[in-house]
């Protein structure tokens, strides 16, 4: 007898299947959708708890229904969109319990990889990184928010790829993912920025010397920034951070 799935699963299950199903044109229009969402969610322009109205998305995008539920889809599985029992979908609101967690693991997993990269580091791997760090003290520069978001992640994709562990680089990407909305709060303050930027160029000075204490040191510290920052604006809106999580 087959094992009958809880009722989110089935869910979920249905849902999986009505994407792999959908018409090409359909998860291509949904993809653009999904990405345009994320940068939104990446940049501050839309809010966490903030609501994501069906039929406000499809007269923005042009589009019908079925393209703004796979996109929707596609956010919730990544963890930046959930849906709330007769509410619909809204940009995931994590509680400062939540980023506390994530980030925690975060640190252990990121401090793991860099443990376990090789030296001395190739030269190619090094003349990558800093280009990489280049795209982004120029985006810092040029106050391209966009472009300091993703040349920041193709830095970090590069160092922790180092470690050649694609279990760990995999678990290290998702986990960043989840926490793609809280960035925004960090990089509204040009210090904060600058220090990212200062950071990279200790990292790759690191890597160059050997040095694996100081790069594990600066991985741990690299990470601070926007969970603080994140918590600080939560709880100015929301009132003080819980202790324990939502039951």
């Amino acid at each position: 007898m087959a094992a009958r799935l809880p009722k989110p699963a089935k869910a979920r299950a249905a849902k999986s299947r009505e994407i792999a199903a959908a018409p090409a044109r359909e998860r291509a229009a949904a993809t653009i959708i999904s990405r345009s969402i994320e940068e939104d969610i990446v940049l501050g322009r839309r809010q966490p708890r903030e609501r994501l109205i069906e039929q406000d998305l499809c007269d923005l995008f042009q589009t019908h229904r079925g393209d703004v539920r796979l996109a929707l889809f596609e956010l919730e599985k990544k963890g930046l969109v959930e849906r709330i029992p007769n509410r619909g979908a809204m940009v995931r609101g994590l509680t400062p319990f939540e980023v506390k967690e994530i980030y925690a693991v975060r640190e252990e997993l990121e401090v793991m990889a860099v443990r376990i990269i090789p030296f001395p580091v190739a030269q190619k791997d090094i003349d990558l990184l800093e280009e990489l760090q280049r795209e982004h003290a120029a985006a810092i520069a040029e106050a391209e928010l966009l472009t300091v978001f993703y040349s920041n992640l193709g830095f970090h994709q590069a160092l922790f790829g180092l470690c050649g562990n694609a279990c760990l680089i995999e678990t290290i990407d998702l986990l960043a993912q989840k926490v793609y909305g809280i960035r925004s709060y960090a990089n509204a303050f040009p210090e904060q920025l600058d220090r990212a930027r200062r950071d990279h160029l200790d990292m790759i000075e690191a890597l160059r010397g050997s040095r694996r204490e100081d790069l594990i040191a600066l991985t741990r510290r690299h990470l601070k920034p926007s969970p603080d920052a994140y918590i600080k604006a939560y709880e100015r809106r929301f009132g003080k951070a819980e202790l324990m999580p939502v039951q």
